[in-house]
Parts: C-alpha cells; sequence; structure tokens
C-alpha cells in the first residue's frame, strides 16, 4: 500500500493579484499561512525573487519574521535564500536572530540560482566572481555559524551559534542532488516550474546519500503545484490562473495574478501553451478523489517523504479550501 499520508507543506511566491497592491500580498501572505497552519500543514515557506513587481517576496528573511510574528506553530522557513545573492554571515546573522526570538520554528532552504536575470543578480551580488561555484563552500559556513561553540572559528554569527537551524538544500537540476547527498542534508526538488530532472534528482540525491550528523536516511520534499477545488470542472477552471501565470513566465511580461478563465486558447499560441504546460507538467488538478489518485500514482513511483504544496489560485478562500482538500486527501479524511 503505498503512503500518502505524509507531511504536506506550502510554499508561497507571494504574487501580487491583479487589482491589488504590494501591501494586498503581504497580508494574503499571512492570512494563508495562519489559515493553513490551523490545517495542520507542517512549513511555510517563502521564496526569493528580485525586480519582479508581480511577487512581493524580494526581502525573504522580512517576510519570514512577519510570518512567524503572526502564527504559532507552523514551522516558517525560505523556499529559498538564494545564496549567491548573500553573504553567509549575515543569512546566518539574520536567520540565528529569528530563531531566537521563535526558537524551533525556522527553516533554512538554500538555492545556488540568483532567482532573477543576470543584470539584477549583477547589482545583488556580494562580488563580481561567480558566487553560484562557492554555493557548497557556502552552505559550510553555514551549518558551522550554526552549529556548537567549540566548532566555530573567529568569526561567528553572534546570535546564530547554537542555534541548530535545519538546512535544505533546494534544486531545480541534478547539480544540488549531489550536494544535498554528499552533506547529508535534506533535498527539495522543485518541479512546481522545473520538472524535467526531477525523477533523475532524487535517484541521484537516494542512491549517493552518506549520513551525517543531521540526517540519518535521505529526506526527499518535493515542490509541485495543487489545484483541488470540489469538482474537476471547476479545478480545471480554477487552473487557468496557474496557466496564465507561467504563460507570463514564458512571454517575459510582468502581469499580476490573474483570474480564471473559461479557455485559455485564445490567451496562448500552441508554442506558449507547449513550454507553459511543460514547466508546470507536475501538478495535481481536480476534485477530491481526482487529486487522491493523482498522489497517490506519484507516490506509488517516488515514495517522496514531504510534498510542498504551490497553489496560484486568485481567490483566497477558494485558494484556503484547495490546501483544505489536499490536507484532507493525505489525512485519509
Amino acid at each position: 500500500m503505498t503512503n500518502i499520508n505524509i507531511p504536506v507543506s506550502v510554499l508561497n511566491l507571494a504574487p501580487i493579484r491583479q487589482g491589488e497592491e504590494p501591501k494586498d500580498a503581504i497580508d494574503s501572505m499571512v492570512d494563508l499561512a495562519q489559515a493553513t497552519e490551523e490545517m495542520g500543514y507542517k512549513r511555510y515557506w517563502i521564496a526569493e525573487h528580485h525586480n519582479s513587481p508581480t511577487l512581493v517576496s524580494s526581502a525573504t528573511s522580512i517576510l519570514i519574521k512577519h510570518t512567524l510574528e503572526h502564527t504559532k506553530t507552523i514551522r516558517v522557513g525560505s523556499g529559498g535564500v538564494m545564496l549567491p545573492n548573500h553573504s553567509p554571515l549575515v543569512v546566518a546573522e539574520q536567520f540565528g536572530t529569528m530563531a531566537t526570538i521563535y526558537p524551533n520554528r525556522l527553516d533554512l532552504g538554500l538555492g545556488r540560482a540568483p532567482g532573477t536575470d543576470m543584470m539584477t543578480a549583477s547589482a545583488l551580488r556580494r562580488s563580481q566572481n561567480d558566487s553560484v561555484y562557492t554555493f557548497p563552500d557556502d552552505v559550510n559556513s553555514l551549518l558551522t555559524y550554526f552549529g556548537p561553540e567549540e566548532k566555530q572559528g573567529y568569526v561567528k554569527a553572534h546570535p546564530g551559534v547554537g542555534t541548530n537551524i535545519p538546512l535544505y538544500i533546494l534544486g531545480s537540476s541534478t547539480d544540488s542532488a549531489y550536494l544535498a547527498a554528499k552533506l547529508g542534508l535534506p533535498y527539495v526538488f522543485a518541479s512546481h516550474f522545473a520538472p524535467r530532472y526531477m525523477e533523475e534528482a532524487i535517484s541521484i540525491y537516494r542512491n549517493r546519500f552518506q549520513p551525517s550528523e543531521y540526517l540519518d536516511s535521505p529526506y526527499m520534499m518535493v515542490c509541485l503545484n495543487v489545484v483541488a477545488a470540489e469538482t474537476d470542472e471547476e479545478a480545471i477552471r480554477e487552473s487557468t490562473t496557474t496557466q496564465q501565470f507561467f504563460l507570463n513566465v514564458v512571454r517575459g511580461s510582468q502581469s499580476p495574478l490573474q483570474p480564471p478563465v473559461d479557455s485559455m486558447d485564445n490567451i496562448w499560441s500552441g508554442q506558449e501553451k507547449e513550454m507553459a504546460s511543460s514547466m508546470s507538467s507536475v501538478t495535481f488538478t481536480g476534485s477530491k478523489e481526482t487529486v487522491k489518485a493523482q498522489l497517490t500514482n506519484f507516490q506509488e513511483k517516488y515514495h517522496v517523504d514531504e510534498i510542498m504544496a504551490v497553489s496560484y489560485i486568485f481567490n483566497p478562500d477558494i485558494q484556503k479550501r484547495s490546501y483544505q482538500i489536499f490536507k484532507e486527501i493525505v489525512d485519509g479524511k
């Protein structure tokens, strides 16, 4: 029997909906965190994106702090902090401070991409060298900064030392799978927008995993899209918001999150449909029965340890209902 009763979590890019302001997007982010905490979701992660007028997730650590402040039990973290943009010491100080205020509630997901275009990356970057290549060293620095006093060097993160904030390696290709396996850290694959290497990355991570002081055996998380509703028809209509979101990415346009439409046929070309659909191919869409079947099939194939759901749904109440349905599925209700 395939286990679909696994921990489920939430990823939020904090998109701005059509007709709303950045403050509305931040308020919605908190509202969804409170709702999913109530439902029993395990963690709530916030992404990092820059120079994107349709997303408010640029200052990720500030949004995490704001979410921690307005929730009680759910773990809050980064999906992820893009390390090429940040000095590990600054990250350690920020997260160490948050962990001091909110003990045992913080996660630090780490990505090796800048999370933006190259010109913006250059404006953000702490050095002119390609800091993507220093990612393994930067991760090790963070493990040290959060570790015990006796393992510290001259430079320390205050607060930060001894907080043991859990680190997660994020990936959208196979590169990070090797690193997560080598360091014995949990691995999170970004199937919600880059599913192409998912199967290969999962296999590499599990086959090469080396037990560590952080983890005895592989812990594989997959982030994917979920649009669940009362009926298949309703879910399919709501999923046109997701399709427009990915069309936005394909076109490089900067439209806020759009309401659902009856048909996408007049909105995208055949080529755009193909590109957007390939990015969002790992999506559970439908009624409770349909999504349960999709989840069961997925788990029969991949046996992941945790699923992180992202949902681009225009109406916040319908979005919350989608998360509720998904949680009921994994809980066997």
